[in-house]
């Protein structure tokens, strides 16, 4: 079963639940036990608002990568991301109501009962569905071509994690195990084939795989795979012909004036929004610590362009040495603790983006001497300076936290060259939406 298929299923569950708490509320309410019938007035008068709250959970599960696949495959931490989502869309949901103008229904009450009937619901419903997809029946039969030491890892990671949706049931090593190629992999029922990159080109292996085509067999490439399954790019795995097809820079005209446009109103208009905040957050820096209410630091923006990026201050000016970062790093202030984890200290970088040096979303800027010696190691690192750098970022969702080390550096250049590939309007907003829950969950460093 693909896995939008899935996911389509996982959404519908979830309206069908949302609108069983509904018609419990109103049966618990109203006492309308004595039958059905009695319901349908309630429910005209009701559903009128509470569409508005449905919409509401559904996008906070969203935005928490709850119809993600990926996120199922721990059960205790699916659960605990339901239960959190739910408590914050009626939250959200109370917020609702109380800008809603002249609701004539009683909402606190309902509010109250359907989202307590909401979560039993949507624990019972998210459990199901976390059995259902390590079900056999759910699980989609893979081939796996080619015998290098990346597939391997990849058959490992598959087989640890059955919520991903994969089961690998055949193995070809060698040319000459793709004999009888094609009962194999009908005996089997693979739906999917993997062909490593490096396997060997030849007659007798195209002669073998075409006729899978008359079967409805996918196939795919280990690097579009990987890309598939962890939305990311494999570094490790592509070469320079990967971005001469893949990078249609030419194609992106329009999305980068539409951005740029967004970028300009939206930064202006948020700049003048969160005055009242920035004035509270100066006076916070300035009695923290002595120093300068405003960090500024040279970063590399698009085509390698130096440009000052700007903070608010978070550490002590005194005794630093302006190394990396650490956690629970001493040198940060107790105001600065809380910018960060709250995001405020990147107030100031508005007004990088207003300059047009920065844009909301895109790769976080380095440093130039520390982006000089990550290109000496680090292949294509340079790429990444092919769009303005960004507030906020696909790697800053991803749920990890890279440091400035190489391997930390590879998994975020594997993160930025995705959304290179990938980015358009769609992309930005979903970011955008998961960067608000992040910084609402005060979940920055």
């Amino acid at each position: 079963m693909g896995k939008n298929l899935k996911k389509f299923i996982f959404l519908g569950g979830d309206i069908i639940v949302l609108h069983a708490a509904l018609a419990f509320t109103l049966f618990v309410r109203y006492r309308l036990f004595s039958g059905i019938d009695g319901i349908s007035p309630y429910w005209q008068a009701h559903w009128h608002y509470f569409w508005g709250v449905f919409f509401i959970f559904i996008l906070v599960f969203y935005i928490n990568n709850l119809y993600s696949l990926r996120q199922m495959v721990s059960a205790r931490s699916f659960l605990r991301k339901t239960v959190n989502s739910v408590i914050s869309a009626a939250l959200l949901s109370v917020i609702y109501f109380y800008i809603y103008p002249r609701v004539d229904i009683a909402p606190k009450t309902n509010l109250a009962i359907f989202s307590v009937s909401a979560l039993i619901g949507f624990l019972g419903w998210r459990r199901l569905a976390y059995w259902l997809i390590k079900a056999d029946t759910w699980q989609n039969n893979i081939a796996l071509i080619g015998s290098t030491k990346k597939m391997e890892e990849l058959k490992q990671e598959l087989e640890a994690k059955p919520g991903l949706g994969y089961r690998v049931s055949l193995i070809i090593s060698e040319t000459s195990d793709l004999s009888d190629l094609e009962n194999k992999i009908l005996n089997k029922d693979i739906r999917l084939i993997i062909l490593a990159d490096d396997f060997p080109a030849g007659k007798d292996w195209r002669n073998e795989l075409f006729p899978l085509l008359r079967h409805k067999i996918s196939f795919s490439t280990y690097n579009n795979f990987y890309e598939q399954l962890k939305q990311a790019v494999p570094i490790s795995s592509i070469g320079q012909n990967w971005f001469l097809e893949n990078l249609k820079e030419g194609e992106k005209n329009y999305f980068d004036f539409f951005k740029r446009s967004a970028d300009l109103i939206g930064a202006s208009f948020l700049f003048l929004a969160l005055l009242p905040i920035s004035i509270l957050a100066v006076i916070a820096v300035k009695f923290s610590s002595p120093g300068p209410i405003i960090f500024s630091q040279y970063r590399l923006g698009l085509n390698g362009r130096r440009f000052k990026l700007y903070k608010f201050r978070t550490m002590r000016v005194e005794g630093n040495n302006f190394a990396m970062t650490e956690k629970n790093d001493r040198r940060i202030t107790a105001s600065g603790r809380f910018l960060r984890a709250s995001r405020l200290d990147e107030i100031p970088q508005l007004i990088n983006i207003i300059k047009g040096e920065m844009s909301f979303i895109g790769p976080r800027p380095e440093r130039p001497e520390l982006a000089a010696s990550l290109s000496q190691a680090i292949p294509f690192y340079d790429t990444r300076l092919l769009i303005k750098p960004g507030l906020t970022g696909w790697d800053q969702i991803s749920g990890e936290y890279h440091s400035a080390t190489a391997a930390d550096t590879m998994k975020k250049l594997q993160n930025d060259l995705y959304y290179i590939k990938h980015r358009s309007l769609y992309l930005d907003l979903s970011i955008a939406l998961k960067t608000v829950a992040t910084v609402l969950g005060r979940k920055g460093r």
